[in-house]
């Protein structure tokens, strides 16, 4: 038996004893998890999220914050980044360089930040003793910044390094291409990781706009999960975070602008030092805010075409055309991509182009999915999102990542809307916003393969047109 079929015929196994196992009763998931997630809101409009696990004696301290890449114009691309650089450093109650990382040591801690297109996020996880400690530590560093400039001098230098490593990759390149080509006007608000030259003009001023703009109780969030007792944990976030002054929410006085649609479909050639060709097809997917139904549906109709068993892995891997071929979309509130994206031969490129165009064309066909396919994915995630719940500082950041692009409502009944959806419901998906809609083609190549194919974006818009 091929690797392959033992895969498929393993996760065949797997969902089935899952769907026997699970009941997808309407809002058994919201149920449970309003069990176990409790919530507040100070008066200065910090939310306060709490989840209480004692299963071994760890808890884990996390701050979100509604900032990130689509909060920045030209002139801050990548500074959102850089602030997150500057959190575990010298603020008002640990003044000195490396106090807060000597402090941090002291607790036995491990801690670590996150800068994504629409959130950034802060941990740090502790013996549960500690507890009282931690929140103490990130609450300094969250509310008095120092941003000292000897500082932000060495720290500028560690993102410049970072930026040059991802730089140095040709996925970055080929990325930062696709990414331009489908948000044409709003690059700089997809692009956490930013602009070698604006991160070399960073400095204190812009750290403290951004502070005193986005870092704010009324825009932040405090999760903490673990080995805790929520009312303790109440009792801290005010004593801790209650005198920390709200201002006036960002998002009111200066909006995000909307995401124009992309209006015509476009093909690029990337050329890098790679062996296998990388093709990435992708369109502008739906907002979580403007149209949620969507996002469901378009969960469920990933993990259908991902499934091993699904035709459309069948068709394109089983083949031998596509050495392998995934379906993703990310749940944003601004315009999340929808990406197939897979990986080829040079000398398949062509046949493996046509035959994914040719699997696209029939997403909207009756019997392309089956019922058993969306009962085995559904039940699948649902057993997934309970393991996830079952470690808590994995829990913590799957929380505050909700929190963020959508809220934390859509979260708790994100199973349950996951369970209603249908085989019509993924067809409408994929009328709405896959078929006969404007695209972006790309492939990654070796020069010389290119060379060797005569290969021209022409070719690329071609092969959808087929």
């Amino acid at each position: 038996m091929s690797e392959r079929n033992y895969l498929r015929r393993c996760f065949a196994t797997v969902t089935l004893l899952i769907a026997a196992l699970v009941p997808l009763s309407a809002n058994a998931q919201r149920a449970e998890l309003e069990k176990i997630i409790q919530r507040k809101v100070l008066p200065n409009g910090l939310e306060v999220i709490v989840v209480e696990n004692h299963g071994v004696p760890l808890a884990t301290v996390q701050i979100n914050v509604k900032n990130g890449a689509y909060t920045q114009t030209p002139e801050y691309e990548g500074l959102a980044h850089m602030y997150e650089h500057m959190f575990f450093k010298a603020d008002s109650a640990y003044p000195e360089i490396n106090q807060f990382w000597d402090e941090a040591s002291n607790l036995g801690s491990v801690f670590n930040a996150t800068t994504d297109v629409e959130q950034v996020s802060y941990y740090m996880t502790v013996p549960a003793e500690k507890l009282t400690d931690a929140i103490h530590v990130m609450s300094a560093a969250i509310r008095t910044p120092l941003f000292r400039k000897d500082e932000l001098d060495r720290e500028r230098q560690v993102v410049i390094g970072e930026y040059d490593r991802n730089e140095s990759s040709p996925f970055f390149a080929f990325d930062r291409q696709m990414t331009k080509a489908l948000f044409p006007d709003n690059y700089t608000r997809k692009n956490p990781i930013g602009n070698r030259d604006v991160i070399l003009t960073t400095t204190p001023a812009k750290m403290r706009f951004i502070q005193n703009k986005y870092y704010v109780p009324n825009n932040s969030a405090l999760i903490v999960a673990g080995d805790v007792n929520p009312a303790n944990v109440f009792d801290l976030a005010q004593r801790e975070l209650g005198q920390w002054k709200a201002a006036s929410d960002p998002f009111t006085t200066d909006p995000i602008p909307a995401i124009p649609a992309l209006q015509t479909s476009q093909a690029l050639i990337v050329d890098g030092a790679v062996s296998a060709v990388t093709v990435e097809i992708q369109w502008q997917g739906p907002s979580v805010g403007r149209d949620p139904k969507s996002t469901y549906a378009a969960d469920v109709f990933s993990d259908v075409l991902n499934d091993p068993g699904s035709q459309f892995q069948r068709r394109l891997v089983d083949s031998g055309l596509w050495q392998a071929v995934g379906v993703n979309y990310w749940t944003l509130g601004h315009t999340g991509p929808i990406t197939i994206s897979g990986q080829t031969s040079p000398e398949q490129l062509r046949e493996a182009l046509s035959a994914v165009y040719a699997e696209i064309a029939k997403f909207d066909t009756p019997g392309y999915f089956s019922a058993d396919e969306l009962e085995a994915v559904k039940a699948h995630r649902t057993v997934t999102s309970a393991f996830d719940r079952e470690r808590s500082s994995g829990f913590a950041h799957t929380l505050g990542f909700w929190w963020s692009v959508a809220s934390l409502e859509y979260y708790m009944g994100y199973v349950d809307n996951m369970a209603q959806q249908t085989i019509d419901d993924l067809r409408a998906y994929a009328r709405k916003y896959i078929l006969g809609k404007p695209h972006i083609t790309g492939v990654l190549i070796a020069p010389e393969a290119r060379q060797a194919l005569k290969l021209s974006p022409q070719d690329l818009v071609m092969a959808g047109t087929r």
